[in-house]
């Protein structure tokens, strides 16, 4: 499936989305190359932290030498070159890539919804922690398969400048599920949803994301998004039964052998 191409009448809602986004899951190190943004995050392997964003579809000047230069950026801070394909990404850039050799991964969907519509009746109310070391201690507990440590999670998460509910699931076990929602005015974004392995399709992450948004709903929000890799059929089909549907796709290339 290809990704979503920008029109008149979604392309103020990708920027918005592609925005909050950001800010949702700040990186380290920000810097502009006209409308196209370097954000470099050593230490983790987010590439939604470590990307070239090109945020108009129209800046297509100097493309070869633009990615060229950012390629050497990303290769001095040790981090694999990466860059993000929205709607908001110039077409005639992803013939560029191709011929430079990079690599086109899976896709992700936005997604989102009115809150009022959403079914947010399973499980409990959650109230979020406000312990970031204990939370990031959770999230590499309950995701075996993260590379980054609780230190670069916890320093990830300090950085966010709009309100973040910190939610946190634990059983006799231990951490059992965690997410994140970041509420940016009006807007309620869901991060780092992730249920430990052997407590998966019991619920908890419905419980989970529906205790997160009424949180959200109390404080003023009326929107809600998320991103969910599109291969991971269980979440989308659980996110499209609460109520939320693809706002559009983005993807990522890589230059693996260049790193």
């Amino acid at each position: 499936m290809a990704t979503i191409a920008a029109d008149g009448k979604t392309l103020p809602l990708v920027r918005r989305l592609e925005a909050v986004g950001f800010r949702a899951w700040p990186a380290k190190s920000v810097s502009f190359d006209g409308s196209w943004q370097l954000r470099i995050t050593p230490g983790h392997p987010s590439k939604r932290l470590n990307s070239l964003v090109p945020l108009d579809p129209f800046d297509s000047r100097d493309m070869t030498e633009r990615l060229r230069q950012a390629e050497a950026r990303f290769l001095a801070e040790g981090v694999t070159p990466t860059v993000r394909q929205s709607p908001l990404c110039p077409p005639a850039l992803l013939d560029v890539l191709a011929g430079e050799g990079w690599t086109r991964g899976s896709e992700t969907h936005v997604m989102g919804a009115d809150l009022d519509a959403l079914d947010l009746s399973h499980g409990m109310d959650h109230l979020p922690s406000h312990d970031i070391r204990r939370f990031s201690d959770a999230c590499v507990a309950v995701d075996d398969g993260r590379e980054a440590d609780a230190e670069v999670i916890g320093a990830i998460i300090a950085a966010i400048e709009p309100t973040a509910g910190l939610f946190l699931l634990e059983d006799a076990h231990g951490p059992s599920a965690v997410a994140i929602c970041v509420q940016d005015n009006d807007l309620a974004g869901l991060q780092q949803v992730v249920v430990r392995k052997d407590l998966r399709r019991q619920g908890l992450g419905r419980e989970l994301v529906a205790g997160a948004l009424r949180w959200a709903r109390l404080r003023g929000a009326r929107k809600a998004w998320l991103q969910v890799i599109a291969a991971n059929h269980g979440a989308v089909a659980l996110y499209k039964d609460m109520g939320f549907g693809v706002i559009y796709d983005y993807a990522y290339w890589r230059k693996e052998s260049a790193a």
